[in-house]
C-alpha cells in the first residue's frame, strides 16, 4: 500500500512551490496545483490518496504512460556506464537511436540532430533552413504554437507571444489558415483559397527571401484543427516550386499521437525537417530531436555546420529515447492509438446528443479537442479566441468541476483537450468521457437547448 501524506503536509508542499518556484502562463497568485506524489498509467495520485485520470497524457506528451519502469532500468544502465560527454564524443546509444530514427522517418531524413525540447528543436530548424538556403524569411501559420524561446515564440501564432511583441525575432511572416467548422463557403472552397492565399504571401514576400515554410504535422494546443484534404500536399508542390524548404513540427504530433508516426503521414508528403521532442522520450527526460534530409546535411560534409548544445545528445536522453522506441512497438502503441481514437470517435457522436454546448470535435488518433458553444446554429463559443478572464466565467467553472471529479486535461478558451496516452483502454475512455459529460453540464446551462 502507497503512504499518504496528510492534508497538512499536502499544503506545506504547495506552498512552497508557490513561495520559492513561479509557474508557466499563470497569475503567480491564485494558482491551485494538483500535488503529484506518483504516476501509473493513465493515473496520477496527489498526496492525499486521490486519483486522477490523466487525460492530456501531461502536455500531450506522455504517450506512454507514467511510471513505466522500463524506461527507468535503460536511463539507470546508461547512467551506470557514462552520464555525459561532449557532443564531439560519441556513444554507442547514439548511434543507435539516430539509426533507429533514420529507419522510421519517411524518404530522405536520414540525420538526427539532438536537441534538448521542442523550442531548440525548432530554433534550431529556423537557424538551419537560414543557413542552408542563404534566406531569411520564415513562413508560419496564426493559430499555431512552436515553442517559448524568442523564435519559436516569434513563429508561432499564438497570442502567448503577444506579451513579448516588441523583443520578438524579426523575419517571420503570418498567414491565416480557416477551419471547416468556421468556414461558410464548403470544404472544396476551403482548400483553394488556403492555398491561394498562401501564393499570394509569397509572392508578397518575394519567393527568393523565403528560407522556409514552418507548419505542424497535426494542429494541437491551438484548437486541433484540421488541414483541408490536399493541403499539405499542395505546400510542398509550392516549396519545391520556388526552392522553400518545408519544415514539419511533430513536437506534439509525433510518435504515434495520431496515429501513425507523425500526423504529417496522413497527408502523403515528406517535409525537409522534422522537429521532435514530447513523444520522443514522453517527458521521462528532456529531449529534442531535429531529423534533416540528406539533401541538406550533405552540404556540410566538407563545411561547418554551426549549430550546437552542450547537451545535444546527452547519453541519459538518448538511452531514454531508444528504449521509448522500443515500448512503440513492443506494445503496439500506434496501432491502439488509431484503434481507441476511433472508439473515441463513436462516442463523441453520443456526447453530442446528450451536450448541447459542443459544437465540433475534431480529433485524429488521440490528439482530439472539443469546441463548445453557446449555439450550434450561430455558433458562438463559449469563450472566444484569446478569451479575457471575464469571458471564461463558464469555461473555469468546466474546467474546476473535471479537476473536482479526478481529471486531469488541458483547458483553454472554449475547448476540451482529449488526449490521453496512447496506452489508454476503452474503459478508461469512458471513465474519463463520463467526467467530461458531467463537467459539461454547466456549459449546456449557458448553451441554447437543443
Amino acid at each position: 500500500m502507497i503512504e499518504t501524506k496528510t492534508i497538512s503536509e499536502t499544503k506545506e508542499i504547495i506552498q512552497d512551490n508557490k513561495d520559492y518556484t513561479l509557474f508557466s502562463w499563470s497569475k503567480q497568485k491564485g494558482t491551485n496545483p494538483i500535488a503529484v506524489k506518483y504516476g501509473e498509467g493513465v493515473y496520477l495520485y496527489d498526496y492525499d490518496g486521490k486519483r486522477y485520470i490523466d487525460f492530456s497524457s501531461g502536455l500531450m506528451n506522455v504517450n506512454i504512460g507514467h511510471g513505466d519502469q522500463r524506461i527507468t532500468a535503460a536511463v539507470m544502465k546508461q547512467m551506470q556506464e557514462v552520464s555525459y560527454v561532449t557532443p564531439s564524443c560519441v556513444t554507442k546509444v547514439r548511434g543507435e537511436l539516430g539509426k533507429k530514427l533514420a529507419e522510421i522517418c519517411p524518404g530522405d531524413l536520414n540525420k538526427a540532430f539532438f536537441t534538448l525540447c521542442g523550442a531548440t528543436s525548432i530554433e534550431n530548424a529556423i537557424k538551419l533552413a537560414r543557413l542552408y538556403t542563404g534566406r531569411h524569411k520564415i513562413l508560419t501559420r496564426y493559430q499555431s504554437y512552436h515553442g517559448a524561446s524568442v523564435g519559436a515564440i516569434s513563429a508561432s501564432g499564438d497570442p502567448r507571444r503577444i506579451p513579448v511583441d516588441a523583443q520578438q525575432a524579426p523575419n517571420f511572416v503570418h498567414f491565416d489558415l480557416p477551419y471547416a467548422y468556421r468556414y461558410e463557403h464548403g470544404e472544396e472552397a476551403l482548400l483553394k483559397d488556403c492555398v491561394a492565399q498562401l501564393e499570394r504571401i509569397i509572392a508578397y514576400e518575394g519567393p527568393g527571401n523565403i528560407a522556409a515554410i514552418l507548419l505542424e504535422g497535426q494542429s494541437g494546443s491551438s484548437g486541433c484543427f484540421m488541414y483541408p484534404d490536399g493541403y499539405l500536399k499542395s505546400v510542398r508542390q509550392i516549396c519545391d516550386k520556388h526552392g522553400i524548404l518545408l519544415i514539419m513540427d511533430e513536437v506534439m504530433s509525433g510518435f504515434g499521437r495520431t496515429g501513425k508516426w507523425f500526423g504529417f503521414q496522413h497527408h502523403d508528403i515528406v517535409p525537409d525537417m522534422i522537429a521532435m521532442a514530447k513523444g520522443l522520450t514522453c517527458g521521462y527526460l528532456p529531449f529534442g530531436c531535429l531529423m534533416v534530409s540528406d539533401k541538406i546535411a550533405v552540404k556540410y560534409d566538407d563545411a561547418v555546420l554551426p549549430l550546437g548544445l552542450t547537451y545535444s545528445a546527452h547519453p541519459v536522453s538518448c538511452a531514454a529515447a531508444l528504449e521509448t522506441l522500443k515500448i512503440y512497438e513492443d506494445d503496439n502503441l500506434i496501432e491502439n492509438a488509431e484503434a481507441m481514437g476511433r472508439y473515441l470517435d463513436s462516442r463523441i457522436e453520443e456526447l453530442k446528443q446528450k451536450h448541447p454546448c459542443i459544437g465540433d470535435w475534431r480529433n485524429e488518433g488521440l490528439l482530439g479537442c472539443l469546441e463548445l458553444v453557446k449555439n450550434r446554429k450561430t455558433k458562438e463559443p463559449m469563450a472566444p479566441f484569446n478569451a479575457k478572464p471575464d469571458e471564461m466565467v463558464v469555461m473555469n467553472k468546466v474546467a474546476a468541476k473535471i479537476k473536482e471529479l479526478g481529471m486531469y486535461t488541458f483547458v483553454r478558451w472554449g475547448y476540451v483537450f482529449i488526449a490521453p496516452p496512447l496506452i489508454v483502454t476503452k474503459e478508461q475512455i469512458d471513465e474519463g468521457l463520463a467526467i467530461i459529460s458531467e463537467a459539461l453540464k454547466i456549459a449546456d446551462e449557458a448553451a441554447q437547448p437543443l
